[in-house]
């Protein structure tokens, strides 16, 4: 179970991307939206640390292209109790939600009830003015590119030489 975060710029600017997710049986299973707009660094961050214990995640997933290690600080200081990982967005949000996109054709991602606005924004994420503010898309990737195309938290594998 992950906690995905896309963070703003500002607390005027675009939302805060916040997905739910977790992995079982080799699939990915979006569980919920839970995207805030116009909070401050303190706002958004309790909404995660809510969230991460709420469904007991073993780790929030946070874009961290914006605010580096003061991204991880604020979740922190709010309150999440589990790991943070940062990752670093080097390729367009079209370019990184291509392996999640195959994910979705194989049938290896899910959906709850109640996350139309979440596939209204993955809907625009191919669309050439890429259909408003990503925000809650790119939460999505991060939480999917971790449960199952990094391999993060697979279990023990063994490799031949």
């Amino acid at each position: 179970m992950v906690v995905a975060v896309d963070p703003p710029c500002s607390a005027e600017g675009d939302a805060c991307g916040i997905v739910v997710a977790g992995r079982a049986r080799g699939m990915a299973w979006v569980l919920a939206d839970r995207t805030v707009h116009g909070r401050s660094p303190q706002g958004w961050a309790g909404v995660v640390a809510r969230a991460a214990a709420e469904f007991g995640a073993v780790r929030v997933v946070a874009e961290a292209n914006q605010g580096g290690e003061m991204v991880e600080a604020v979740l922190k200081t709010a309150g999440v109790r589990c790991p943070v990982k940062r990752v670093h967005a080097r390729l367009g949000k079209q370019a990184r939600a291509e392996p999640v996109a195959a994910l979705y054709e194989q049938g290896r991602v899910r959906h709850s009830a109640g996350l139309e606005a979440l596939e209204e924004a993955l809907m625009g994420l191919g669309l050439e003015d890429g259909g408003g503010s990503p925000d809650r898309a790119d939460a999505l990737v991060w939480a999917v590119t971790d449960l199952l195309v990094d391999g993060a938290g697979m279990g023990p594998r063994v490799r031949v030489l």
